[in-house]
Formats: structure tokens, sequence, C-alpha cells
């Protein structure tokens, strides 16, 4: 029987996403074996990270900055903006290194049935981004699902007024798909063949 501290470390892993009781147990029975080289590297990363988490005050990327990494790149193309429903989504497109502008993350997804309506969402900021100029195309990465085409449709009509191109990614995306679990070669493809919404 482990004691109480132990336990609650297992309990708080095992409600990470990907693991489960029995995989937090074998993870922390691995940090209190390899203590030196695995549990305090990883308390000392997890304490640097918590003492300068913030969200970007511009895209809502979360980044240990504000502005983010990404905004702050002057490598960046300023003209294209890709707006995705959530950071990991992000992250999947920015590790596919082939999209070279700036993102926007509404933090979610239009859904009637979650309640989460327009105002929930970033989009005002997102228009907002739009309105002030400097941009040329808009990419929609919303994911494969009714509520994410719902929410670019819903996009299109508040940004169609604006002298951009607006883009969405290919549909070779599978239905009811989503970016982070996408493959490299499947978001590489999907940017590529990015087509103008209708």
């Amino acid at each position: 029987m482990a004691s109480h501290q132990i336990e609650a470390l297992t309990q708080a892993l095992s409600r990470l996403p990907g693991l489960g009781p029995r995989s937090a147990r074998r993870a922390v029975l691995h940090l209190m074996k390899k203590r030196e080289s695995s549990l305090e590297p990883l308390l000392a990363a997890l304490q640097a990270v918590a003492d300068t988490l913030s969200t970007c005050s511009i895209c809502g990327n979360v980044d240990t900055t504000d502005p983010c990494t990404i905004c702050k790149d002057p490598r960046r193309e300023e003209r294209m903006l890709c707006v995705v429903e959530e950071v990991a989504d992000l992250w999947a497109l920015d590790r596919s290194r082939l999209f070279p502008g700036k993102y926007h993350v509404l933090g979610g997804r239009l859904s009637a049935l979650e309640g989460i309506r327009p105002e929930d969402l970033s989009i005002d900021k997102l228009v907002a981004r739009v309105a002030a100029g400097g941009i040329d195309e808009v990419v929609l990465a919303m994911n494969a699902t009714l509520e994410g085409q719902t929410t670019a449709h819903y996009l299109a009509e508040r940004l169609e007024k604006y002298p951009v191109r607006l883009t969405q990614l290919a549909h070779g995306l599978p239905v009811g798909g989503e970016l982070d679990y996408l493959d490299e070669g499947t978001l590489a493809q999907a940017l590529r063949a990015r087509r103008p919404v209708a």
C-alpha cells in the first residue's frame, strides 16, 4: 500500500489524457526508481512551466511568454493567418513546418448541443485582427466534424466582407477526424490542397 502522497500523485497522473490508473502507477514507480534522473528534472520542468505559463494575448496559443514564440517570430509570414479550434491543433499543424504564417486559436468550436455560442469563442478577436488589415489569406483549419464545419461556415460568413482570400483545409481529412491525431503526411496534403471557401 502506497502512502497518501504517492497515491495522490498516481491519481493526479491518471487524470491525464492517455493515462489510466495502471499506466499512472507504472509511471510513478518509474519516477520513484529513477528519482535523480527522472523525478527531479520532471519536477523542475513542471515548476518552471507553472511559474511562466500564459495565454498569448494575440493568437491564444499557450506558451511561457506573451506574445508567444510564434507571434514574435520575424520569419513568419504576417499576411497569412491559420484559424484553429484548439491549441493542440495549432501544435499539430506547426509540427508539420508547412504553414509559414501565424495562427489564431478559437478556444473551441460552435456546438448547439454543448451550448457553445460565437461569443464563447475568440471569434470577435479574429474578426478584429482581419479588420485591422495586413492579412491576405485566412486558412480555416477546423476539424472535419459537423461542429468544425459549422464553425468554418460561420467564420466564412463573418469574414466575407473583408478583402481576404478565405481557404480551408482540403477534404482529404477523414470525416470525424481531429487534427491532433493526424500524421504529418495527411496534414501536409491537407495544407497543400486547401481551397477557397464556397
